[in-house]
């Protein structure tokens, strides 16, 4: 264990640069750490404590807040196809080809900028970090109300995207700085539902917002944008004195609480070796380049990114679209945006039943698998019918695949990372390149396609069909290595290394256990 300990601690606080090692809260760390490190080899230390309890401290402290930011970041990328339908492109004259770059740009800065941002947010306070990007965001989406030209909307989503990257893919990696693998997703669900609640937000609060067409001389589409990016910096501002940074500063927690949340944080995904005394940790670590490289060189990353176009494709033709896709079904704007609303309801509810359940099973591709085939089962009934209710039955089915996988996949990949670094951009290049097929599913549903998008609909079935290809993939791989190392482990191969280079070795480790 002292080995370990002058290695470094994966779990160190971004604070420990910006304080100094002498500081009051630098001693505080150091503190927690040295409880949770002589704590002995077993939990049984910390028998006393009730782990349920502490769970629930933390997600009160911590979900309910980051599930708004969320909210309003999906709310401010997908208002605009709320505007489109409520006279965004006829008032600034936007050809479709001018409408689509406009949801094209923001995905290329949003794509070039996660990976940075999550490097930051480690070696930074995320309770300073994310309120501070969230303040840039909702500052750029109250100025999307006053552009008057392509050129303006234009810029104005680059900027977004820039300001919005360190978002999702920071606060899905400060998760796992938190909880364990085996609880993981039903935390990044609850978090990701916002996204399903933004979509069925924002339907009726466009549909209010409309109502306050010409007030003060204003357009309706262009108040949907105004109102929405003040309430973002309002939020912004109530999380700087809300959000907590780590374990090891949580004031929430008692002394020996935030020990054992720390503790259990450090032996997860490992089998114990010939050594029972000494189980081995996740990958000890201060910041290297070493471990951004060791991220862009893991072939799991590349394919989960593929499995991840092939959710993240559908996820974004749905969200910016599906207002556009029922109104040319014959409804009108008002009854569309409505329509919306219970098809994210019911996506946000499935989604929190799969991710507990699946993390009460202790699987992930299973639940992934299952929905990328109901995805295909969604968009095939859209190009196969002209019939409105059959449509409107297609994408609701596709909803509600979409949602509970998507938050799976992400949750996924972090279970099968070991090292914190390493985590944090694999985390991004996932979630960062993988969002590229953001800027594809934004030139999917062309205006010259409808009222039927066969175009669109067939090329989201094409990507979900190479997503199953890569899972299976994934999934077989995950399988065959665990299975060679058991047989490794059987031999006593794990005798060969001490625990620290073992702890170095991270998920490459002979102990170290994919989960499927």
């Amino acid at each position: 264990m002292a080995e370990l300990k002058e290695k470094g601690d994966q779990f160190d606080s971004p604070e420990d640069t910006a304080h100094g090692k002498g500081s009051k809260r630098q001693e505080e760390i150091d503190r927690i750490d040295q409880l949770a490190m002589t704590a002995g080899p077993t939990l049984a230390s910390f028998a006393h404590l009730d782990e349920k309890k502490i769970l629930r401290k933390m997600d009160l402290r911590l979900i309910p807040m980051l599930a708004a930011l969320y909210l309003l970041s999906f709310l401010d990328r997908g208002n605009i196809g709320n505007a489109k339908i409520e006279g965004l492109t006829d008032d600034l004259k936007l050809t479709p080809n001018q409408y689509n770059m406009c949801l094209t740009v923001f995905f290329f800065t949003y794509a070039a900028f996660e990976l940075p941002s999550n490097i930051l947010l480690k070696r930074l306070r995320p309770s300073r970090w994310l309120p501070f990007i969230m303040v840039v965001w909702g500052t750029v989406m109250t100025l999307m109300g006053i552009v008057q030209n392509y050129r303006g909307l234009l810029a104005a989503r680059l900027f977004l995207g820039v300001a919005e990257a360190g978002l999702f893919p920071g606060v899905a990696y400060y998760l796992t700085m938190w909880y364990c693998r085996h609880e993981i997703q039903l935390r990044q669900t609850l978090f990701f539902s916002a996204a399903s609640i933004a979509g069925a937000f924002s339907g009726l609060l466009a549909f209010a917002i409309s109502k306050m067409n010409g007030v003060g001389g204003v357009a309706g589409w262009r108040w949907i944008f105004i109102l929405e990016g003040l309430a973002t910096v309002l939020v912004a501002i109530m999380a700087l004195f809300v959000l907590h940074d780590f374990p090891e500063t949580a004031t929430f927690l008692t002394e020996e609480e935030r020990a054992f949340v720390v503790y259990r944080l450090k032996y997860q995904g490992q089998v114990r070796g010939a050594d029972e005394s000494a189980p081995q940790v996740e990958q000890a670590e201060e910041f290297k380049w070493k471990y951004v490289r060791q991220a862009f060189a893991d072939w799991q990353v590349w394919c989960s990114i593929v499995v991840y176009w092939g959710i993240v494709c559908p996820l974004y033709g749905i969200a910016l679209f599906l207002p556009t896709i029922i109104k040319s079904l014959g409804y009108t704007s008002s009854k569309a945006q409505l329509m919306t609303v219970p098809i994210y309801i019911v996506a946000a509810i499935l989604a929190i039943v799969v991710a507990y359940a699946s993390d009460k099973v202790g699987k992930r591709s299973p639940f992934i698998l299952g929905f990328l085939f109901m995805m295909i089962v969604g968009f095939a009934m859209c190009c196969g019918s002209s019939n409105p209710k059959v449509v409107y039955a297609g994408v609701f089915i596709a909803a509600c695949a979409i949602y509970p996988s998507f938050p799976g996949l992400i949750t996924w990949l972090s279970n099968n990372l070991s090292g914190s670094y390493k985590r944090s951009a694999g985390m991004a290049l996932q979630i960062g390149i993988g969002n590229l097929a953001g800027a594809m599913a934004s030139n999917f549903y062309r205006d010259k396609d409808k009222p039927r998008y066969i175009l669109g609909h067939a090329l989201e079935l094409g990507f979900i069909s190479v997503g199953i290809i890569a899972c299976i993939i994934l999934m077989v791989s995950y399988t065959a290595i665990n299975k060679k190392r058991d047989r490794r482990m059987a031999d006593g191969a794990d005798s060969q290394y001490t625990s620290l280079e073992l702890s170095e070795k991270g998920d490459k480790a002979i102990t170290w256990r994919y989960m499927l």
